[in-house]
């Protein structure tokens, strides 16, 4: 996007508006300011000079910005329910990513070892792989959602305040979460697979979950630390 309209975009952006707006209205404005320069080139005024007219033309960033911050419709979900976005929608796509994860368990155990009573044993072949993708999925899933939750707070510009909580949370919900695999032992489970959550019941699991939490927590922190640093470099 042009320089002149860098402002104007964070501007927005910090207001609320919705990224896919911002970017519909800077490329109309583009096109816009492009028609001007070349009204005022056909009038004889130089480049620098056709461009800085065209700009005053065009109309101040503080007006331009509130043409769009004005319009509710144009704001984003995450701006009009954060509450929503930043809790519901990240324990939502960590189901999702716990669903594919047991669908790959159980999948692999019918293939691979259809004989099993559990899928919980040593293992060789294209099975290793196949089921480490599930299990990279299950454990992977609390850090990717936490990083999909900065990415989404750095491009809206919102605070860390949201992202830190829905990462906490994501990570206290990975933590307690569990599985089991049986045919005998969970006869009437789904596919005689069990996922569950527990709270700690002693101080030692108790510091154990605290770590993992922090260990998610952590690398979920990854993006936003990363985006802070190259807002600094660029400023």
């Amino acid at each position: 996007m042009a320089k002149p309209f860098d402002e104007l975009r964070e501007r927005l952006l910090r207001a609320g508006v919705a990224p896919r707006h911002v970017r519909r209205y800077l490329c109309e404005l583009g096109d816009h300011l492009s028609d001007l320069k070349v009204d005022e080139r056909n009038a004889g005024r130089c480049a620098a000079d056709a461009e800085a007219a065209a700009l005053i033309r065009l109309g101040r960033t503080d007006d331009l910005a509130n043409a769009m911050i004005e319009q509710r419709q144009f704001r984003s979900w995450s701006n009009r329910a954060p509450w929503a976005i930043f809790s519901l929608g990240p324990l939502l796509m960590l189901a999702v990513a716990y669903y594919i994860a047991m669908f790959l368990l159980w999948s692999g155990w019918q293939i691979f070892l259809p004989g099993a009573d559990t899928p919980f044993v040593r293992i060789d072949g294209f099975a290793i792989f196949y089921l480490g993708v599930g299990r990279l999925i299950y454990f992977g899933a609390p850090v990717f959602v936490g990083w999909i939750v900065f990415l989404i707070a750095a491009r809206q510009r919102f605070n860390a305040l949201w992202p830190i909580i829905s990462t906490i949370l994501v990570a206290f919900v990975g933590g307690a979460a569990q599985v089991r695999a049986s045919r005998t032992a969970i006869p009437g489970g789904l596919g005689h697979i069990r996922m569950f959550f527990t709270l700690p019941s002693s101080g030692e699991l108790l510091l154990d979950r605290l770590v993992g939490a922090v260990i998610v927590f952590s690398l979920g922190m990854v993006p936003y630390f990363i985006w802070r640093l190259r807002r600094v470099s660029l400023s």
